[in-house]
């Protein structure tokens, strides 16, 4: 270790010296080389915070001259966090499909890149980083995508009262609504943080006294978030205590609640509630429904739940929950639950991630929901969690990596880093397909868990799809 001191001595003396300009915190460690290398080497991991080394230069991978009329972008971790983390965008076309086109790195390493949203023009990706403050570092990645075959990092960010950065939706004015799980230090309560159309951090919500009592009475985590805009709301889901995956850890503590918001005062209605669900890691309004109901995944009880934003209880509360669907019993505690649904609400997808599965249900009918995947079947993946529908709803595109926190955490949960292209048939049925491959051409970057997509279609010119 005292090799170990000596360097991080002498990186400390310069460490300012070369700030990265986009970057609203410079790096407290710049890279020096041979030095940077040495600290990765006897620097031991530590739980809670870790050393806010550098990332390592890599050798670069050459970039494609392919122009696809279907693009993907996978916000994806360095697998043993010495490189630094990065955006790679690959062709979905038929004919180019899986072939690489670009990388974009970000300035830091060991983020755990999380969930990804576009801008509703298309010219900007945000991603969040997971564990960024870990290394006291940002925890939200602007990407310019205005050439969308040659994305730039833009700037990143973090927020004040809150970290861990989890779902994001974008607003018309061209800023962003992104749940922050946990507060500065990873505890609840968490916020949802809004951006202004620079993606500067405008605020973290609540902010009004009422909201500030509820979130403060009872565990606020917020993961999953749903807008409806023409209906004024918001829902947002409460997954995990962050800091309890993290060691020492006495167990996780899980939320069984979901929050009711008026979108335009940016304050709670209500907090709805699912006995024992164990973590409601997602939430999704559907599509054309004249309810604004919304479903929810319960992740202890391997459940789907619908809530009726508008309609009132015995008490005369608005807001209502119910059971909608148990996906049955290879579907309880599969550590998370995530969901998309087809955007004529006909159907519901979900990756029950340690299950190694994905279900599809035929939601049409709300009265009569049918299943169809066969829960026993085995399917070609291994730890599925992110997923969207294409925007031309004929594909499921899922991530099969969720969360790996190694020596520090709890939570490693098992990945064959690749992502599936799946069909969806005319009834909703899926048909496993083509994968890429996240294991072998990332091998000169320590690997690559790739943890989320978003999606470009521009096969119409005049109305290019950003989703």
């Amino acid at each position: 270790m005292a090799r170990a001191a000596l360097a991080l001595a002498a990186l400390a003396s310069v460490a300012f010296a070369n700030p990265v300009p986009d970057l609203s915190l410079p790096p407290l460690i710049p890279y020096i080389s041979g030095i940077s290398e040495l600290l990765y080497q006897v620097v031991p991991p530590t739980p809670i915070l870790q050393a806010p080394l550098p990332p390592i230069p890599a050798a670069k991978i050459p970039s494609s001259n392919l122009k696809p009329k279907k693009v993907g972008y996978f916000w994806t971790g360095s697998a043993d966090q010495r490189y630094a983390d990065f955006l790679a965008t690959y062709s979905l076309d038929d004919d180019t499909f899986g072939e690489f086109i670009h990388l974009t790195e970000v300035p830091s390493s060991g983020n755990s890149p999380h969930h990804l949203g576009p801008s509703l023009d298309g010219k900007t990706i945000v991603g969040g980083g997971l564990l960024s403050l870990l290394k006291t570092q940002d925890t939200a990645f602007y990407f310019d995508t205005t050439d969308p075959y040659r994305p730039t990092f833009k700037k990143s960010n973090r927020a004040v009262l809150s970290s861990i950065a989890d779902e994001i939706r974008a607003k018309p004015d061209g800023g962003f609504f992104i749940t922050y799980m946990g507060s500065t230090v990873g505890t609840s309560p968490g916020r949802l943080v809004e951006t202004d159309k620079d993606f500067n951090i405008i605020a973290e919500h609540p902010q009004d006294l009422a909201s500030t009592i509820n979130i403060l009475g009872e565990t606020f985590a917020p993961h999953g978030l749903s807008i409806d805009w023409d209906a004024n709301l918001i829902l947002t889901s409460d997954f995990v205590v962050p800091v309890t995956i993290l060691k020492p850890s006495a167990g996780i503590i899980h939320a069984n609640t979901l929050r009711l918001w008026n979108l335009e005062k940016r304050s709670i209605i209500r907090t709805l509630t699912i006995p024992n669900g164990g973590g409601i890691q997602d939430v999704k309004f559907i599509p054309g429904n004249k309810e604004s109901a919304a479903i929810a995944t319960a992740v202890h009880l391997g459940q789907v739940w619908i809530i009726y934003p508008f309609r009132t209880d015995k008490d005369g509360k608005q807001g209502t929950i119910e059971l909608l669907y148990d996906l049955g019993e290879k579907a309880r505690d599969t550590i998370a639950i995530y969901s998309d649904l087809t955007q004529d609400g006909r159907f519901a997808y979900f990756t029950l991630t340690t299950a190694n599965h994905i279900a599809a249900l035929d939601i049409s009918d709300l009265d009569n929901v049918k299943r169809l995947d066969d829960p026993n079947v085995t399917q070609p993946t291994i730890g599925p969690h992110y997923l969207k529908v294409s925007p031309d709803q004929k594909h499921l595109v899922v991530t099969d990596y969720f969360v790996q926190t190694g020596e520090i955490g709890i939570i490693n949960t098992p990945a064959d880093f690749k992502a599936l292209y799946i069909d969806i048939e005319d009834n909703g049925a899926l048909n496993f397909n083509r994968t890429i491959d996240f294991t072998d051409f990332y091998k000169t970057r320590g690997g690559a868990k790739p943890h989320s997509v978003v999606i470009y279609d521009f096969t119409d010119p005049e109305k290019p799809i950003y989703y």
